[in-house]
């Protein structure tokens, strides 16, 4: 048997029972679940700063849309604040380093 405390995509279960093998789930609560997306978040990055693949930045991609989701935010709240950063402070587009400010 091998122990776990980490949050899952919905399809797991049903994958490792078609695998022959059981297990033991249990549904969060709305605190919990967030906690756990915030740490999914992590976890998500680093696998994405390992690898730099395209699978582990799509994985982070749908960690933070069920995030939005569970704030009761929407896709397009999210679209919206970037937008108005990007318009306000601009993207990243141009490569700029900062190295120094003086005072």
């Amino acid at each position: 048997m091998k122990q776990y405390h980490k949050l899952v995509r919905d399809r797991i279960p049903e994958i490792i029972e078609a695998d022959g093998k059981t297990c033991v789930c249990e549904t969060l609560s709305d605190e919990d679940y967030l906690t756990l997306l915030d740490q999914k978040l992590n976890e998500e990055l680093a696998e994405y700063q390992e690898s730099k693949s395209l699978e582990e930045l799509a994985d982070l991609l749908e960690v933070m849309q069920a995030v939005v989701r569970a704030r009761d935010w929407t896709m397009e709240d999210l679209e919206r604040v970037r937008a108005d950063k990007a318009t306000k402070r601009g993207g990243f587009e141009k490569k700029i380093l900062l190295k120094e400010v003086w005072e």
